[in-house]
């Protein structure tokens, strides 16, 4: 399985020509979509889910498969009249998403504040050639599979670095891929990579740019 960064919490997954594209937002690339068999949202929020990318998307592959929770399902009618199929999964399903086997995971998006509303919040484990990876979206969900490789959100309005490094050490991924990173720049990188150097010695983090690729 091929993974490619395109951007904050946006990535491709490519296995046996199928290519499965989670979480296509407004940091990503403008055409992060285009050219996917099959797209996995896990919310709402706009740096996750962008209307026009996915209408690109939809336009360029007619048969366009689409897979979210309800809340976001509803906000995709539009989608619809262009050809895409709109499939809506929750915790506990297990459903082929083109060529990958995707457990879903999680319910609710981390708390940002009380005094904000928590929205819903799914993540995809996804399985291909032998390896597995979990995308949590914006919450610290544990899957109860292992997971090989994980996407880490790194940085966000919801989380403190001691809860990112207890995560990971709750997941026990043999490697850690951060997103959640379009808010960072170099330095707060970099940051961020030392912290984790010193407590997840056991794990192999790393943090691609835009348009890099990791082979699984």
């Amino acid at each position: 399985m091929r993974l490619t960064k395109l951007g904050h919490a946006c990535v491709r997954l490519e296995h046996d020509g199928s290519t499965l594209v989670i979480d296509p937002g407004g940091f990503s690339e403008h055409d992060a979509a285009q050219g996917a068999d099959a797209v996995a949202v896990t919310h709402e929020h706009p740096d996750h889910l962008d209307l026009e990318r996915l209408r690109v998307a939809a336009k360029s592959r007619p048969g366009l498969r689409i897979h979210t929770h309800s809340g976001v399902a509803r906000q995709l009618d539009e989608l619809r009249e262009l050809g895409a199929e709109i499939h809506e999964v929750s915790q506990g399903d297990a459903v082929r998403m083109a060529g990958f086997d995707v457990h879903v995971y999680g319910e609710r998006h981390a708390v940002i504040h009380p005094d904000l509303p928590v929205i819903d919040n799914i993540g995809f484990r996804v399985s291909a050639g032998g390896a597995t990876v979990f995308h949590p979206g914006d919450a610290l969900t544990v899957p109860q599979d292992p997971v090989d490789t994980l996407l880490l959100p790194i940085q966000a309005p919801w989380s403190k670095v001691s809860e990112v490094i207890d995560y990971v050490r709750a997941v026990r991924p043999e490697s850690a891929i951060a997103v959640h990173d379009g808010l960072l720049n170099e330095t707060g990188a970099g940051v961020y990579a030392k912290n984790f150097g010193v407590t997840l010695s056991s794990v192999d983090y790393s943090r691609l740019l835009p348009g890099e690729t990791r082979e699984l």
